[in-house]
């Protein structure tokens, strides 16, 4: 029998405050986690959801070194702009932390030593990738080489982000310093271990009691097991971070991971005085929401810190999702290859449940799955728009049109009508049953097939038509499918909480909770209604198109900032270079070369006479664009015929990483034929 709990604690995981929120992590766990909570709050339950930015960690200081500001200005940035963003987009946090707080300082050090107190640790002296160059310990992320278990290059000391492989520095293949770019070298060190070892048995135990976990979830953590657990640092050499609270750990902090688990604790003590049920009560269910690169952090090593000390409930479900791609290639924060969550907000204003809608309808809750704008558009025409938004449209604007926007009363019913109803009273067992499976997007699915059976009887019964012959038949018809736009009204508040306030205010319904869905008489005899409106919209082409050309622009921009430039040529002498005459010149006519696609024909004025020039620019450049530009010339190259045109020079051009040309140009008017020294 499955166990009753009186109250929930919901954590989402804690985004690193080093840069804005985006598509993938709503899609990982942030709407998720918001769509049960507010399936637990409809109940009536008791919960918790807690979150917060997690603001220690080497992530921080790369940023602070990259922006080239502090660390406390790169978290006072991303903090604010992350939790105004959630905010907005309605996620529904009671709290949203910070790990930077005096409150989660004193809780993550007492966590330390009740477990040092204890015993719990190993003080260990090891050999640790040091960069000579800069002086200082590396810590996981400052360190970067190939991973042994994909060949990926780019792989952390502490993870491959390309194959989720969890690793350690000394694992990496080639491995150089992200501080200075040197191969760093190895040096003692003294830090203190977490015996994972130790808890073998333990963690393999309370694994295996949790056969309802998700697949992914399971075969990440026996996959972890069946290795062999092994002692983890707890400590890190660094100067950003909850300090080690011992007299013998100068320049040393907590590892990010044992302080950053404890920021949901320290966080539910800000929040509420009776925090303690939240944490130590075996009548709360403790829920932790995640992607898949965080499976191992929350199943095994906090459950394993939690156990040593000993006063805590351990999760009961971390229902982590897969990853989400986007337009084909993988969302990477450092390509600048994503959607942002603030910059959304700002190009679809009132368009929150959109985005809701489409990352929940093609979440990665089995398997990686993709995002592309497209099918955004697709699923809000097709689906927000024309199914569920019409229905509501339509049977509110007949009701509004017949009835003056009253409820009718329900006189004969037909076979059909009670076969309606008897549909609508199962829907709200059937998505509370896939709700409390973590299947969100199958949840979401039974509450749009609602819709599709509010428009079906509205297309079989056609009141618009049966209004000539049968008013009393088409009241019954309109109540009816108002009642279904009632409980559709509740039903969406979890999925689609913009839209569900939207429509309760049309609807002039008051009713809240869960309980009440699945009611055939949710709007009494009478009831009048609100003002109809449109819940959602058509979006368009060009919308889209302005999307797909802002990710490829910054494709582009990411390309220039990242590429290398090509390693010199051989020395030439300086008498080589002075035999060559480049002026400056101007171009006054340009038409392209017949049957080409590259040669551009260019007539010059080089201030020393006008020549034709044949130059390979027509993918860059329009004839009529460049008139009047001013250009460099190499104007004692040896004629050459090309397409049986004669060239007499070249003029020099600056290539970028994606193949594109640029003029080599003086930047003020210089007279031509000036020469470039």
């Amino acid at each position: 029998m499955e166990k009753s709990f009186k109250r929930f604690t919901v954590t989402a995981a804690l985004p690193y405050a080093n840069g804005p929120v985006h598509i993938g992590h709503l899609a990982g766990c942030y709407i998720p986690s918001d769509i049960y909570v507010r399936y637990l709050r409809a109940q009536g339950k008791d919960v918790k959801f807690i979150c917060g930015s997690d603001e220690h960690g080497v992530a921080i200081t790369i940023k602070a070194k990259k922006e080239g500001i502090t660390p406390q200005q790169v978290i006072d940035k991303y903090h604010k702009m992350m939790g105004d963003s959630f905010k907005e987009f309605g996620i529904s946090f009671d709290i949203y932390a910070r790990t930077s707080s005096p409150t989660h300082h004193e809780t993550a050090s007492e966590f330390f030593t009740n477990l040092y107190d204890k015993g719990m640790f190993q003080e260990e002296t090891t050999e640790q990738y040091y960069d000579a160059e800069a002086n200082q310990f590396l810590a996981d992320r400052y360190i970067t080489g190939t991973c042994p278990n994909c060949g990926n290059e780019s792989a952390y000391g502490d993870q491959c982000e390309k194959c989720g492989s969890t690793l350690n520095p000394t694992d990496l293949i080639n491995p150089k310093s992200t501080l200075s770019g040197s191969v760093p070298v190895m040096k003692t060190t003294k830090n203190w271990f977490l015996p994972l070892d130790r808890f073998q048995n333990d963690i393999e135990g309370y694994i295996n009691s949790h056969d309802e976990w998700k697949s992914n979830v399971l075969g990440q953590c026996k996959s972890w097991i069946n290795q062999g657990l092994q002692p983890r640092a707890m400590t890190r050499d660094l100067d950003w971070g909850v300090k080690v609270p011992l007299k013998d750990a100068a320049g040393k902090v907590l590892y990010v991971w044992f302080d950053a688990p404890i920021g949901y604790i320290s966080a539910t003590k800000e929040l509420t005085p009776d925090w303690e049920k939240y944490w130590k009560s075996e009548d709360t269910r403790l829920i932790h929401f995640i992607g898949k690169d965080n499976i191992v952090f929350h199943c095994i090593i906090f459950p394993a810190i939690l156990m040593a000390h000993g006063d805590y409930i351990l999760p009961d479900n971390v229902p982590a999702n897969e990853f989400l791609n986007l337009e084909g290639d993988k969302i990477s924060t450092s390509r600048n290859w994503a959607v942002w969550l603030h910059e959304y907000l700002l190009d679809f204003p009132e368009k929150q449940d959109v985005l809701r809608y489409v990352l929940c309808a093609n979440a990665p809750e089995t398997k990686d799955n993709d995002f592309t704008w497209k099918d955004f558009q697709a699923r809000n025409n097709n689906e927000l728009v024309a199914i569920l938004g019409n229905f509501i449209n339509r049977v509110l604007v007949l009701s509004d049109k017949y009835f003056a926007g009253k409820i009718m009363p329900r006189l004969a019913l037909t076979d059909y009508d009670k076969e309606v109803i008897e549909e609508l009273k199962k829907y709200p067992a059937t998505i509370s049953n896939s709700l409390e499976q973590f299947r969100f997007r199958e949840g979401m699915q039974e509450f749009m097939n609602l819709a599709r059976l509010g428009n079906k009887y509205l297309a079989d019964t056609e009141p618009w038509k049966v209004i000539k012959e049968d008013e009393q038949r088409v009241q019954t018809i309109l109540n009816i499918g108002l009642q279904i736009a009632a409980n559709l009204a509740i039903l969406a508040e979890p999925f689609l909480p913009h839209s569900s306030s939207k429509l309760k205010t049309m609807l002039n319904l008051d009713k809240n909770s869960w309980n009440d869905a699945g009611n055939e008489n949710i709007l009494a005899d009478a009831h009048q209604l609100g003002t109809a409106s449109l819940l959602f919209d058509k979006i368009e082409d060009d919308v889209i198109e302005l999307q797909l050309q802002k990710l490829e622009a910054s494709k582009k921009e990411n390309e220039l900032q990242n590429s290398v430039a090509e390693a010199a040529k051989e020395n030439i002498s300086f008498d080589d270079f002075s035999k060559m005459d480049i002026r400056v010149g101007t171009i006054l006519e340009a038409e392209k070369v017949a049957k080409t696609k590259k040669l551009l024909k260019l007539k010059i004025d080089t201030g020393i006479d006008v020549r034709t020039v044949v130059s390979g620019i027509a993918e860059y450049y329009e004839p009529e664009n460049i008139i009047g530009q001013q250009v460099s010339i190499l104007v004692n190259l040896a004629p050459r015929d090309i397409k049986g045109i004669t060239s007499q020079g070249m003029i020099l051009m600056a290539e970028n990483a994606d193949g594109s040309l640029a003029f080599v140009s003086p930047t003020n008017a210089i007279m031509n034929g000036g020469a470039v020294k």
